[in-house]
């Protein structure tokens, strides 16, 4: 009788085990599920921001040459000056 009794405490000690693994197994998957979902969205979310960026860097190209054409304005403007004057207006 006493190995029977030994032999099932063997065995609850086994089911306890097993059961406690599943549920922390369960509860780690709960956790990680949402994160994993999250950070495919913030992935996702950042393509379409590069996207946008590299499109505002396409149409934004050509501001570098802006002073050049701030200066060739104010020669353009002086000259027209300079006319204005000479025509003594």
């Amino acid at each position: 009788m006493n190995a029977l009794a030994a032999a099932n405490s063997s065995i609850d000690g086994w089911v306890v085990g097993y059961t406690l693994t599943i549920i922390v197994v369960l509860v780690v998957v709960a956790l990680v599920v949402p994160i994993l979902l999250l950070a495919h969205s913030i992935g996702k979310e950042a393509k379409m921001i590069n996207d946008a960026l590299a499109e505002a860097v396409h149409n934004t190209a050509a501001l570098k040459e802006l002073n050049t054409t701030i200066d060739h304005a104010g020669v353009i403007v002086a000259g027209l000056h300079r006319g204005r004057t000479r025509l003594g207006g």
